[in-house]
């Protein structure tokens, strides 16, 4: 029986963050059907463009008009450049651009629920540590979204890209039902791939439950991490000896300020790892 193809949500901006997502996620998830989404936002045109559609305020209404056409046009061919680079990368994808006035993060997330999407994919600049934890469109789609998020860091080095065609998928493990929800869903979008979850802890597999199997790694110091982000970094470590192609982590689902601020594995392993990051809501939709 023909499975049916994947439906991706892709946030779109034509950066080199996110056109290299679309090229990357395509070896993950071959033959998927691709909703590429551009947000658009006021003043909807560049500078140079509303001066040239200036003509003095006695047609300042004609000139909205015309700054906001201009603007939807703009939208529609950058939106365009992704869909002609997912076909290229063998998805079928369509266009689909909404104006934004901010929070364009939320809208995505909002954007791919109307769709039901399977799966969210956004493009990480690359900012680390404190540069990253406000303001960045994949945190806040990471932080309100109901559905899979799986973010792609940019540049990715020539192992890692390598390693999307057929690397596992590293799971973290601590025995939550958070972790139990990110095991499904990687087990479910990457059928077919060794699936390894990894509990971070001091000694002998005291988090895994009898019918799963977890790797235990320690950290160097032998002492149980305290923070979210030392967590993160073994994961992210032993992520990278197994040439994993992705991370799959849960999410408890705390509020965006309380994330941010308490420092989750989740948000670590976002913020550090140097391969793709899904993650997975604690809440998910029932299937219809």
């Amino acid at each position: 029986m023909t499975r049916t193809a994947l439906r991706v949500t892709v946030g779109f901006d034509a950066s080199p963050a996110s056109t290299a997502a679309i090229d990357a996620v395509a070896r993950l998830f071959p033959g998927a059907h691709a909703s590429i989404v551009h947000l658009w936002t006021p003043p909807f045109a560049s500078d140079v463009l509303r001066r040239r559609l200036w003509s003095g305020t006695a047609g300042l209404d004609r000139f909205v008009e015309a700054v906001e056409q201009e603007g939807a046009r703009e939208a529609e061919r950058i939106a365009g450049i992704g869909v002609t680079l997912a076909r290229a990368a063998g998805w079928e994808a369509e266009a689909l651009t909404a104006r934004s006035y901010g929070g364009d993060g939320v809208q995505v997330a909002e954007l791919a629920e109307k769709l039901d999407a399977q799966v969210i994919v956004v493009g990480s600049r690359g900012l680390g540590g404190t540069k990253a934890l406000l303001g960045s469109v994949s945190d806040m789609v990471v932080h309100y979204s109901r559905r899979p998020v799986l973010v792609v860091p940019h540049p990715l080095l020539a192992g890692e890209f390598a390693a999307l065609a057929a690397g596992p998928v590293v799971t973290g493990w601590d025995g939550s039902s958070g972790a139990s929800s990110a095991l499904a869903v990687a087990e479910s979008l990457f059928a077919g791939r060794e699936i390894i979850p990894v509990a971070v802890e001091d000694g002998a597999g005291h988090g895994a439950e009898a019918s799963r199997t977890a790797v235990t790694v320690l950290p160097r110091s032998g002492m149980l991490p305290r923070t979210g982000r030392s967590t993160a970094e073994v994961l992210s470590a032993y992520a990278r000896t197994r040439a994993a192609a992705v991370v799959a982590v849960g999410s408890r689902g705390r509020s965006a300020i309380a994330e941010i601020l308490l420092g989750s594995v989740a948000m670590a392993t976002l913020h550090h790892a140097d391969r793709p990051v899904l993650v997975v809501p604690h809440v998910m939709p029932r299937k219809q």
